[in-house]
């Protein structure tokens, strides 16, 4: 992870060392660490001002980081930010199942800032079997907190890594008798594809490194996902989005491949 990090880094310090050769005419050129620094990596958006965006969708699943979380359900997000700060407030509202007897409505809390592809946030995840802000480390409901970061390579190359950690809150898991914290994680490799005529596809694998929430076993891997999304533009600052997903999760004892349908609405 941290090579892959380090590369803008040292194509930076390669191009500096060599320095640039001036032409006949006098124009400066590239030289080849330049050259690959610009094509690859040279693209970090530099911070501007108010930002916002929101979307809505409905979706056949409920799935996230290999974990099957519910039936059909509808979700929105609202994202506000300024320089590279930014806040996200995200609802689901759903059923457990198909049989739509039982639902589970649940609002989550970002805060978090993000620049030159690394994105470092702090998440609260509230369930309304829990009162709000209830920090209780219970071992099969409640609300949890996670610390996680993301680094991006570029937009040429959306190569990402993520790391979440749970905190506190609700992570607790059973060991000789005794409730302790677990400090669930879940590490994630994923490659966003940009494809012709508005469609992207986008996969994923990742593992919890140890026994957690996510796995009472152990170590294991947790998900492989694939997404095919398809976005149209309807206005300057908004669109439509269709979507279908596939995620397997090897370590499951139940639901081990999930399909899902989604289709979303957003402003930006």
């Amino acid at each position: 992870m941290l090579c892959i990090g380090a590369l803008p880094f040292v194509f930076s310090a390669s191009a500096y060392a060599r320095g640039n050769e001036l032409t006949n005419e006098g124009v400066k050129e590239l030289t080849k660490g330049q050259e690959i620094r610009q094509k690859y990596f040279d693209d970090y958006s530099k911070p501007v001002g108010f930002t916002y965006n929101a979307q809505a969708r409905i979706q056949t699943s409920y799935l996230w980081r290999g974990l099957y979380c519910g039936g059909m359900n509808i979700q929105a997000s609202a994202n506000v930010g300024y320089g590279g700060l930014y806040f996200d407030m995200w609802w689901n509202i759903g059923v457990t199942d198909w049989t739509f007897k039982v639902f589970e409505p649940e609002v989550d809390f970002t805060l978090g800032f993000s620049r030159w592809g690394l994105n470092v946030y702090a998440l609260y995840i509230h369930n309304f079997d829990s009162p709000f802000f209830d920090f209780h480390n219970y071992a099969d409901h409640g609300n949890r907190l996670e610390l996680g970061a993301r680094y991006t390579l570029s937009s040429k190359i959306p190569l990402s890594i993520l790391w979440a950690t749970r905190i506190a809150a609700s992570d607790a898991i059973i060991q000789n008798g005794e409730v302790v914290r677990a400090y669930s994680s879940y590490l994630e490799i994923s490659y966003t594809q940009a494809l012709p005529s508005g469609f992207s596809v986008y996969g994923a694998i990742g593992m919890t490194p140890w026994k957690s929430g996510y796995n009472p076993n152990g170590a294991a891997l947790q998900n492989i996902e694939v997404r095919l999304s398809k976005d149209w533009s309807v206005a300057e600052h908004c669109g439509l989005m269709l979507q279908g997903q596939i995620a397997v999760n090897p370590s499951a004892p139940v639901n081990v491949i999930n399909l899902n349908a989604v289709f979303g609405v957003y402003l930006k």
